[in-house]
């Protein structure tokens, strides 16, 4: 075979081949791998912590941008759908000239081309035909190359189209991280309606208790330790919680140990925060309201922990498998947010 008959052959095989590309699955779309949620910040002084209702209104903004791309993403992938249609048109279409071209490619071969050649019967008519095989020649190559740039079109639309799916995966996740984020931080603290929506979006992180076990729970302590609000005792994990807490910045009024009564006071495994600075008395504004807010989602954010055993404020008790429900008490516990540990 000649040279030229081959330069114009072999992308015939080649284009041949790819149809079996063309005619192939769709790549599987790799789900998008979620991001992990950020680590609050712990005591250091980082200035003050959103509340949760700002917390709320960023991730609704950040819900609808990512609503507003995964829009645009369906837009695009309309539109690359269309482009994949109409290039693959185009190429069912140039299928017949490839058909074509592999026919008299075996019609002529090199035997063919040769006895034309040899047919020749004077210097001038072989150069002419010469001449007319490689015109031939370039015919095809045009052809086989528009054959090839809309194949390589289709499968660069292919590809694009693979790639918006994937984005609209992404923003699909994207949307839901932000909604179970912001519901799950609103029903942590209680709700707008509970908190007023006054009430940091984070908390600092506390150290942990002393006393946890390595399957997770909590050892058995004794009120062994000084309680350094009253004359009484208080257990070591009682006694660390409370540092914590006032290491937190919460630095109101606070007593724990009382004698007498069935709960956790007399076992020296609970205290009470005060949303004064003297004394007991109910929320009447938005500073004590909020303080008592920040408190009850200090100890309920790191109630893991601290050994919580659960937490009252504002007529609401929070157990860790229960969350927030409704309470009735002696005290409605409007004047100060209560601690048990376990």
């Amino acid at each position: 075979m000649t040279a030229p008959l081959r330069r114009w052959l072999t992308p015939v095989v080649a284009v041949l081949a790819s149809l079996a590309v063309l005619a192939g699955p769709t790549p599987a779309t790799a789900a998008p791998t979620a991001a992990a949620p950020g680590t609050p910040s712990g005591h250091e002084e980082d200035g003050e912590p959103p509340l949760i209702t700002e917390a709320i209104d960023a991730a609704n903004r950040n819900f609808l941008q990512a609503k507003a791309k995964l829009a645009k993403s369906q837009d695009r992938q309309r539109r690359l759908a269309a482009e994949v249609k109409t290039a693959q048109a185009e190429f069912d279409a140039l299928s017949p000239q490839v058909n074509q071209l592999a026919a008299q490619s075996y019609r002529t071969g090199r035997m063919g081309a040769m006895a034309m050649l040899l047919e020749s019967n004077s210097p001038d008519s072989f150069v002419r035909r010469v001449n007319a095989l490689d015109e031939l020649n370039l015919l095809n190559a045009q052809r086989l190359a528009a054959i090839n740039a809309v194949k390589t079109r289709a499968e660069q639309a292919k590809i694009a189209l693979d790639a918006e799916v994937r984005e609209q995966e992404k923003q699909k996740n994207a949307m839901e991280r932000e909604k179970v984020q912001a519901e799950r931080a609103l029903k942590l603290v209680g709700g707008l309606g509970f908190t007023g929506g006054l009430v940091s979006a984070t908390s600092p992180v506390a150290k942990i208790a002393p006393g946890r076990t390595a399957d997770g729970g909590w050892k058995a302590e004794s009120c062994s330790e000084d309680d350094p609000t009253t004359s009484g005792c208080v257990t070591p994990r009682t006694l660390h919680a409370y540092q914590e807490v006032r290491r937190a910045g919460f630095k109101r009024f606070v007593g724990c140990y009382r004698p007498g009564g069935p709960w956790e006071h007399p076992k020296g495994k609970a205290c009470d925060w005060s949303l004064q600075n003297s004394g007991f008395a109910p929320w009447h504004n938005n500073d004590t309201r909020r303080y008592g807010n920040e408190v009850a989602a200090f100890l309920i954010r790191n109630a893991d922990r601290l050994g919580i055993y659960y937490v009252i404020w504002n007529r609401q008790i929070w157990f860790p498998a229960t969350g927030w429900r409704s309470y009735s008490g002696p005290s409605n516990h409007t004047d100060h947010v209560h601690m048990s540990l376990l």
